[in-house]
């Protein structure tokens, strides 16, 4: 197998972190209320029961079992342009063609859902558990079969789902601990050809499976402030995948290989403040994210795949919650999020640094249940991209071979809408 066919299998799996992306952008969606307030001050707020996928330890502010079930809508919204696509035609070592085209594209975005659960059952005034199941990732970044730049472009889908089992501990008034099990399944796939001819470069269709574990804390001053504490261990994701590149080379047929994927392992730190004598309550997070881990990528038979060179990632969010009277609260926010992509970038990934902007509302519905509505819409920055495939096999027989060139701007913004149940028993 071609070291730029396995490079490429790289697009539909390197991408399966803990929280979900779109795009090439992280995005929690675990919990609609975050979802709400730029989920600034999530791992301490506990206001419904996703609490516990940002920090098992708030499974302790619980006096009533609790469940919390939703969905968030991810639309992405992926521009090209100021494109331009170079082809140069080598026969034996000799240029015989080349030419440039405007590879300009409109949207290559595309429509997910992630739909996620959430069960949290005191045991007593010192001790409970719960267990959770959400969709990590679920999207996908598809160009048309006829777009020109068709092996930097082509589709790009993954989708991750992670089940969650927690416990918690009051060690005093004021101070409680939690921990987590994950177990995170995954799958990819991917699509790259060759134009004008609608040649077959590679078809992918990869899963994995891994397991990690989560850490948390919370140290109540009183009443109205709190702060939370996580942390968030991401497994290697061993990924295996038939690779068909049928009409790329002369081999056909699919072909095995098991890539080793380090995830980024995560961080965060939120605090919650009720202002004394009044309706409104002010929220804050700093999450880290170890990106810096994508340096390299290893498959078991073939060795190096690509080199990244990625960067770690933070979160800066703050966020504001106006209870406004017993049937509706009110929340607004704001998260700037720092790109994982550093001097090597991609139309098929593209990443940015990014705002988000947040509001949403709580409406009661009975005195035990609730729903929950957010909205967030992120907004990227244009970035420049570079790319290129110094050999791309035409006739191995006669040594022909295409070299291409990709120069563009990207970028890409996003909305996520949800809507999530949540009751007391």
């Amino acid at each position: 197998m071609s070291r730029l066919n396995k490079t490429i299998i790289i697009g539909a799996t390197i991408l399966l972190p803990q929280q979900a992306i779109c795009a090439g952008f992280q995005l929690n969606a675990q919990s609609n209320a975050g979802l709400g307030r730029a989920f600034a001050g999530d791992a301490v707020i506990a206001d419904n029961a996703s609490s516990m996928a940002r920090n098992p330890a708030t499974m302790a502010l619980f006096n009533e079992t609790a469940l919390s079930a939703g969905f968030i809508s991810i639309t992405s919204m992926v521009e090209v342009k100021d494109a331009l696509y170079t082809r140069e035609l080598y026969s034996q070592g000799a240029l015989v063609d080349s030419s440039v085209q405007s590879a300009n594209y409109d949207d290559a975005g595309d429509n997910a859902i992630a739909p996620n659960i959430h069960f949290i059952m005191p045991i007593n005034d010192k001790f409970a558990w719960g267990i959770n199941a959400y969709s990590n990732f679920g999207t996908k970044t598809e160009y048309s079969d006829d777009y020109i730049a068709g092996e930097y472009g082509g589709m790009s889908e993954v989708k991750s789902y992670n089940l969650g089992l927690s416990g918690s501990y009051r060690m005093s008034e004021h101070f409680s601990i939690g921990a987590g099990l994950d177990i995170i399944a995954s799958t990819g796939k991917l699509k790259r050809s060759l134009q004008p001819t609608d040649t077959n470069l590679l078809t992918v269709d990869a899963k994995g499976f891994g397991l990690g574990f989560n850490l948390g804390a919370v140290y109540e001053l009183d009443d109205n402030n709190r702060f939370g504490l996580s942390y968030r261990y991401s497994p290697e994701m061993e990924t295996e995948g038939d690779v068909d590149y049928a009409g790329y080379l002369p081999e056909s047929g699919p072909i095995d290989d098991t890539v080793v994927i380090p995830l980024p392992n995560m961080a965060e730190f939120s605090g919650f403040h009720h202002l004394e004598n009044s309706k409104l309550a002010l929220h804050y997070s700093i999450q880290w994210i170890g990106w810096s881990v994508f340096e390299n990528l290893e498959a078991e038979t073939s060795g190096t795949l690509n080199r990244y060179q990625w960067q770690d990632g933070w979160h800066y969010a703050i966020g504001a919650t106006y209870y406004l009277n017993s049937d509706w609260t009110l929340r607004a926010g704001y998260l700037y999020d720092t790109s994982a992509q550093d001097k090597l970038t991609s139309i098929s990934v593209p990443d940015s640094d990014r705002q988000f902007f947040s509001t949403g509302f709580t409406y009661r519905l009975t005195p035990d249940s609730d729903l929950d509505f957010g909205f967030t819409y992120v907004l990227g920055e244009d970035v420049s991209v570079v790319e290129s495939k110094p050999m791309i096999p035409v006739d191995m027989a006669s040594g022909t071979y295409l070299a291409t060139n990709l120069t563009a701007t990207s970028h890409a913004n996003a909305m996520m809408v949800g809507l999530q149940y949540n009751r007391t028993f």
